[in-house]
């Protein structure tokens, strides 16, 4: 008994004191970690206010270049026209719309609408249903139908001067297109 006697006087010395060190490691890393977050939060609003300011410059320096006037739409009757593939079995249902400049431009181009019209169905009877179901093809007769329109009312073109031969004028000398896009409101092939 004396050992186990002997034993319990030192369990019931006092324990030695834990270090705090652990303690004022991790209070230091939690006040490291807001101190870094918030100088990043500082030096972020920071970034973000110059930005905003310097896009408040160029919108008050440069504005957008915006038409005079919205452009106007022309739309032309739904037509039906055969393909030139072979057989001659296949045709095309199409809508067309015009962005012209103006309402004025769309009444002088009234005057030459069996022109245009019939151009139109003459330039979408020159394709096959391959070229017309593919975007390139869509695209080229946009193209060729802006300029066969712009042919028709007495416009050139600055591609159509340099394919000729002159040489290009500048384009103020030239007066503007008056069709500035065609737009499909149907494209069916059949």
């Amino acid at each position: 008994m004396s050992a186990a006697a002997a034993t319990a006087p030192d369990a019931a010395a006092p324990a030695k004191p834990k270090s705090r060190k652990l303690l004022y490691i991790l209070l230091g890393l939690v006040v490291f970690g807001l101190l870094a977050a918030g100088g990043a939060l500082y030096v972020l609003k920071k970034n973000t206010a110059e930005d905003d300011h310097d896009d408040d410059d160029e919108v008050t320096t440069s504005a957008p270049a915006r038409p005079a006037t919205p452009p106007a739409f022309l739309a032309l009757e739904n037509m039906v026209v055969n393909l030139a593939d072979p057989g001659g079995n296949r045709f095309v249902q199409i809508g067309i719309s015009l962005q012209i400049q103006d309402d004025k431009t769309g009444k002088e181009m009234q005057a030459y609408m069996p022109s245009i019209r019939s151009s139109v169905l003459l330039l979408i009877s020159q394709r096959t249903s391959e070229e017309l179901l593919q975007l390139a093809g869509k695209e080229k007769l946009a193209n060729d139908i802006v300029a066969d329109i712009s042919r028709i009312m007495g416009y050139r073109l600055p591609e159509a001067a340099a394919a000729n031969g002159e040489r290009p004028k500048r384009a103020s000398k030239l007066p503007p297109n008056p069709v500035q896009a065609v737009l499909f409101s149907s494209f069916i092939v059949q």
